[in-house]
């Protein structure tokens, strides 16, 4: 499935495609992950927004997948590997 990096900020955001269930990373400016999640298809962008102003970042990165499922045992994959500093 595809990939891709955008600013986080609303406009940013609003540049994602929303088909497809994804994992989202939310990463500071030097690439250190801030935060990982996941979003069902449809609430990629709506998800994502409701960390604006709460986990710093400077850019979110999305992965999309055929299932949520599959994007959920990524995310475990992700947080066990980086310990993202916001993901309890």
């Amino acid at each position: 499935m595809g990939t891709r990096k955008v600013k986080y900020n609303k406009d940013g955001i609003n540049q994602l495609p929303i088909d497809k269930p994804v994992l989202y990373r939310i990463e500071t400016e030097s690439g250190t992950l801030n935060y990982a999640g996941i979003a069902k298809r449809g609430r990629v962008r709506e998800r994502i927004e409701e960390h604006l102003g709460e986990i710093p970042g400077a850019r979110v990165r999305i992965e999309q997948f055929s299932s949520i499922q599959d994007a959920r045992k990524k995310e475990t994959n992700v947080i066990k590997r980086n310990a993202p500093k916001y993901n309890e």
